[in-house]
């Protein structure tokens, strides 16, 4: 009999241990005048971006492409959440931000920064062959409460340059194993990777022993189009090109591309069906 109890007492102690987070990653799409010609201008769409995080309402995530008075415009609408990040053009407010957003009722911030990817981390500049000046934000989390700690780092990759991608991507394991001592505390790695599953880069992830992806480990998937859309709501792709990994450790219970639209007018007066960004936002559901 007491064999039994404590048998059951433990089972009790390891399921209250372990903790659930939701994750994301939404390149949004920076502010850009010539999107408003077709209805897709961030003043038109911006609502319906933040409503839409405010109803999945996760824990934490990152995004991409976020000028400065887009940053301000979600802060006001994202009530429960609060920021971390700088412009990486000059390391304050100048350039696009990878901002991390965390849910101020659950998640506490215990340290933030960031690295530019390139072969000054410290410095804002252009790294190998990349056509952009690009920069990776990072934060110490806990879970309020008797909350565990985490790392939750967010990146938007060069489109152009193949070698900053290879680079970006080994400079951004290296730090991950420093701050997880070799992956004994849970890393969220998020962002704009501007290559598919099919990509060689992905596999540099994926084979590292350091991260695995949130898609391929899922438990449960709802994931029916690719990441990319162009604004385009007819646009299929099985492409993903924003990704979730996390440390191996950590078990996956589901993930999710969310192709929600929004409805406008269009230039006919007509209700029309337009997509929130250009890319579709991923989620994910992680136990740790």
């Amino acid at each position: 009999m007491k064999r039994s109890i404590l048998f059951l007492l433990c089972l009790l102690t390891l399921g209250a241990s372990a903790q659930e987070l939701t994750v994301g990653s939404y390149n949004i799409r920076y502010k850009n005048a010539e999107d408003s010609i077709r209805s897709n201008g961030w003043a038109q769409r911006c609502q319906a971006m933040c409503d839409q995080i405010n109803w999945e309402h996760p824990d934490i995530f990152g995004a991409q492409e976020v000028l400065y008075p887009q940053l301000k415009d979600m802060a006001a609408r994202l009530k429960d959440y609060k920021w971390s990040g700088v412009g990486r053009d000059d390391g304050k407010t100048e350039g696009e931000y990878a901002a991390i957003f965390y849910n101020t009722q659950c998640v506490e911030l215990l340290e933030e920064g960031h690295f530019w990817l390139n072969e000054t981390p410290d410095h804002p500049a252009l790294g190998w062959d990349a056509a952009c000046i690009r920069i990776c934000s990072w934060g110490h989390f806990k879970m309020k409460g008797a909350g565990k700690d985490f790392y939750f780092l967010n990146l938007h990759m060069d489109h152009v340059g193949a070698t900053a991608r290879s680079e970006s991507a080994k400079l951004v394991m290296k730090r991950i194993t420093e701050m997880t001592n070799n992956g004994k505390k849970l890393a969220i790695l998020t962002g704009d990777f501007n290559v598919p599953q099919t990509n060689e880069l992905y596999s540099l992830f994926t084979k590292s022993g350091i991260l695995k992806d949130c898609y391929a480990a899922a438990a449960m998937r709802f994931a029916e189009c690719g990441t990319y859309n162009g604004f385009d709501y007819h646009f299929y792709t099985d492409e993903r090109i924003d990704h979730i990994f996390v440390t191996p450790a950590t078990q996956v219970k589901a993930y999710a591309v969310l192709t929600d639209g929004r409805w406008q007018k269009d230039a006919n007066g007509k209700m029309s069906r337009y997509n929130i960004s250009d890319h579709y936002p991923v989620f994910a559901r992680i136990k740790f």
